[in-house]
């Protein structure tokens, strides 16, 4: 599939055939992919939990409030791989300490932004263009705080020191409909880019 077509082709599918299965040599392309992705000081500040089976169920019973009959819910359930993304930000901190960076404090004031966040963030839309690339859907999504974070901890002996950034459901898509938020309309480029300076369009 060109590029463009992929691009094109990319949102969110809350919805899957449950008997098909992602086969292995995709499963694992999809997370080949994501190691391709930018890191700051080459940190690979990241891990990928991935989940089938009897996992997926344990999965849904810890992770995700109650939400009734919910039929975007019920669909994502149906999805036979679930990849979880997670930042490490020690990972960062100590990589920027080594003798060719030089913040030996680790000071996280250092960091304008949570590059390590960001940098899983950007692995996951790889995730996300390579799953379109082999003709399947795919959704980001997250896990709700508190409660349902600390179980699914629990669950799968996630270390404290790893954040899910959120979830990413790949299966064959099934009949699904659109989010209504997209009734809103792509912005045009005019309205998001400015060139040269603020307001220039």
């Amino acid at each position: 599939m060109e590029f463009q077509d992929v691009v094109d082709k990319r949102r969110m599918v809350r919805n899957y055939d449950p008997e098909r299965p992602v086969p292995p040599e995709i499963r694992e392309r999809i997370l080949s992919n994501a190691l391709h992705a930018p890191s700051a000081g080459f940190s690979q500040g990241w891990a990928f939990l991935t989940l089938e089976g009897d996992d997926i169920r344990t999965f849904w019973k810890a992770a995700v409030k109650d939400r009734g009959d919910d039929p975007w819910l019920q669909g994502l359930m149906n999805a036979p791989l679930l990849i979880i993304p997670l930042s490490h930000k020690q990972a960062y901190l100590d990589r920027y300490a080594d003798s060719d960076k030089g913040w030996e404090d680790k000071d996280e004031n250092r960091w304008p932004v949570p590059y390590w966040d960001i940098d899983t963030g950007f692995a996951s839309l790889l995730m996300l263009l390579t799953a379109v690339d082999e003709g399947l859907g795919a959704c980001f999504f997250g896990i709700p705080p508190g409660e349902n974070t600390r179980k699914f901890r629990s669950a799968f002996g996630v270390p404290d020191s790893y954040t899910a950034i959120g979830v990413i459901s790949i299966g064959y898509r099934a009949q699904d409909r659109p989010s209504p938020s997209l009734k809103r309309g792509r912005k045009p480029v005019e309205a998001v880019v400015h060139r040269g300076s603020w307001g220039n369009h």
